[in-house]
């Protein structure tokens, strides 16, 4: 299926490792410029070279810009980096996160307002630089990719939850107001997702494991992938392969959604 994404200048946020690493691989398979955007410079270099080798032969090409995506100029800074290296900017995926278990009781105020600025402020300044020029031309595509812990709040994570949940409302607002334009803004709502965030050393998985006693890290991820009705944790890959139909002609008349791709945690029919 030709996803009609050559040639697009493309941006992704969190894009050293993961989801995000994964979206701009098959966005740049799928013949697009993309610009990778990260704060780990290393994990970067390698990111953009695994990105580039997979879209050299439909046309693709891959950049690297070492940003905050915090800083209160990061929207702009990615506007304009795209539009020098690419020549324009027509999707934005909002893709930085991070996330830790523990109780609600247990969570300083200066986290409430970290998870605040990477998943709300963050992605609003993005928007705010990116959407204007995208409705000028009358097309653009922006995904922000949020959780099934902001539809349904996990006690693990109390303030990632709260904070995703606002995202998803930041979402639906910027939908709402830009889709008669041609710029279509969706949401992504994956559950546990065997990547960097949950199996590297120290990430969700051993935290899981020890908030929930179990003996070994194999049987912790037995016990996350058995909640699932789909009885395992997601593959980076099949949450990205989702993020980037929305980011493309095919999905073009689909905006304001909040697409749980979670195996059908989230028993829920809107």
């Amino acid at each position: 299926m030709d996803l009609g994404l050559k040639g697009r200048a493309c941006v992704v946020t969190g894009a050293s490792r993961g989801i995000g690493q994964e979206t701009a691989r098959l966005l740049c398979a799928e013949g697009a410029s993309v610009l990778l955007v990260g704060r780990n410079e290393e994990r970067l270099t390698a990111a953009v070279a695994k990105t580039g080798a997979a879209g050299a032969q439909a046309g693709g090409q891959a950049e690297a810009l070492v940003l905050d995506v915090t800083a209160e100029d990061a929207g702009e800074r990615m506007l304009t980096a795209a539009i020098e290296r690419f020549g324009a900017l027509d999707v934005l995926v909002n893709n930085a996160g991070a996330a830790q278990w523990r109780d609600l009781d247990e969570v300083p105020d200066e986290d409430w307002r970290a998870q605040y600025e990477l998943n709300v402020m963050a992605p609003l300044r993005a928007m705010r630089a990116a959407a204007p020029p995208m409705a000028e031309r009358g097309w653009g595509r922006v995904v922000n990719v949020c959780s099934t812990a902001g539809k349904r709040p996990s006690a693990a994570m109390p303030e990632y939850s709260v904070a995703k949940a606002a995202e998803l409302s930041l979402s639906r607002l910027f939908a709402d107001r830009y889709a008669k334009s041609g710029v279509l803004v969706n949401a992504i709502c994956p559950g546990p997702v065997e990547g960097e965030l949950w199996m590297e050393p120290g990430g969700l998985l051993d935290q899981s494991q020890q908030m929930s006693g179990a003996e070994s890290r194999e049987e912790a991820l037995a016990v996350a992938g058995s909640k699932r009705p789909i009885g395992r944790l997601a593959k980076v890959g099949e949450i990205a392969a989702a993020i980037v139909f929305l980011c493309s002609e095919r999905a073009s008349y689909v905006a304001g959604a909040a697409w749980s791709v979670d195996g059908g945690t989230v028993q829920v029919i809107i």
